[in-house]
């Protein structure tokens, strides 16, 4: 019910791949994990654009939060259910994400999503997410499910009421979001699976256009987002084909406008968007020798004839560049955001949209978990 979530925040009919970037051992961070099961049956066109054109908007947000001062380890993973294109035998669901940091790999499986006819199985979903995803042991982190359809939650062959209790046991708050009137959802069941699992009922309009507020400074932040990706460094086998995912996510993002294009760069400028298991930068923050530990070939082309001193000065030279570009970014970003609330407030009311219901949920069980926002 989707052709096409921008969280928090997106797919080929593959299994998906094991590409989660580990943090650093030595690095303890809280922890915020969100998984996305959405309902890609016929219907939910609205429901899959309204992720996509939001999945920047959502995670640059959480973001902003710190917990104790600390800024969180974000993960994001993404399930589709009751699209008829998938095995009736997994009752019609599939893993597109794991759990990741990898935001651009979300983002692009989320804009592989596309919608087919099928049966909605909420209970088995929910149960299969709790079961096969990796979710973090420690009590004190932000654990959340955000599951979005149309249908009866009491379809399938798993009781939603134990695969409900039995994520709520293990500290996984379920949000439920019905796709259209709130009552109906109460009456098929949705309210009662939030109840379960101590989250929070919410419903949508999935087929209202999502409003984007263009601000004075989005072409200078995108501009700036052009110079920053200048100062990645692909090395290994993904070096060069992640650099081109990651302008792919810049342009897929810019499907919906300047201002959510600059909200993704936004986002690139946070420490939450790190890519180290292919950028040079990132990599050589985590482990100071790991120009030592890399073959000359898994280096770009341009840093193979360099000595071993000029290879440490060039990456240093890079990082340099990307953290005054950032804080450029993050400046402007402050100003934006301004304008947007501004803007915001002079309509007659935000529309009932996938990203202000998340966001509301959210940031009312990250204040419980004692994660903190930021103020621009």
């Amino acid at each position: 019910m989707l052709k096409m979530l921008a969280f928090v925040f997106a797919f080929l009919f593959i299994q998906p791949t094991q590409n989660v970037q580990q943090l650093p051992a030595t690095v303890e961070k809280p922890t915020i994990q969100i998984a996305l099961l959405l309902d890609t049956s016929n219907s939910m066109d609205g429901l899959i654009d309204q992720a996509k054109s939001q999945l920047w908007k959502m995670v640059n947000e959480l973001a902003t939060t710190k917990k104790k001062g600390v800024a969180p380890y974000i993960e994001i993973a993404l399930y589709e259910y009751g699209n008829s294109g998938l095995a009736q035998s997994d009752n019609y669901i599939r893993q597109v994400s794991e759990l990741s940091s990898d935001l651009d790999l979300v983002s692009e499986r989320l804009f592989g999503l596309s919608t087919n006819g099928g049966d909605e199985y909420c209970g088995a979903v929910i149960e299969d997410a709790t079961l096969k995803l990796k979710w973090s042991p420690a009590t004190d982190d932000l654990k959340l499910i955000f599951i979005a359809g149309n249908e009866p939650f009491t379809q399938g062959p798993v009781d939603f009421r134990k695969a409900c209790k039995d994520a709520i046991s293990d500290g996984i708050q379920i949000n439920t979001i019905f796709c259209g009137d709130y009552n109906e959802g109460i009456n098929t069941s949705w309210k009662e699976g939030a109840d379960l699992a101590d989250g929070e009922y919410l419903n949508i309009d999935q087929s209202q256009e999502v409003v984007h507020v263009a601000t004075p400074f989005d072409q200078d932040i995108l501009e700036l987002n052009q110079k920053l990706n200048e100062t990645y460094i692909g090395y290994g086998r993904e070096g060069e084909s992640r650099k081109e995912m990651q302008m792919t996510q810049d342009a897929n993002a810019a499907e919906y406008g300047a201002a959510n294009a600059a909200s993704r760069a936004s986002y690139k400028a946070k420490d939450s968007y790190r890519n180290s298991s292919w950028d040079l930068v990132d990599a050589m923050e985590d482990d100071a020798e790991i120009l030592e530990e890399i073959e000359v070939e898994e280096l770009p082309a341009e840093m193979q004839e360099m000595s071993g001193e000029e290879r440490v000065a060039f990456v240093e030279e890079k990082s340099k560049e990307r953290s005054a570009i950032q804080e450029q970014i993050l400046s402007l970003e402050k100003e934006a955001e301004a304008f947007r609330k501004e803007a915001m407030e002079e309509m007659a009311g935000e529309p009932n949209t996938l990203d202000k219901v998340m966001l509301s949920a959210v940031r009312e069980q990250a204040e419980a978990k004692e994660f903190k926002a930021e103020e621009n």
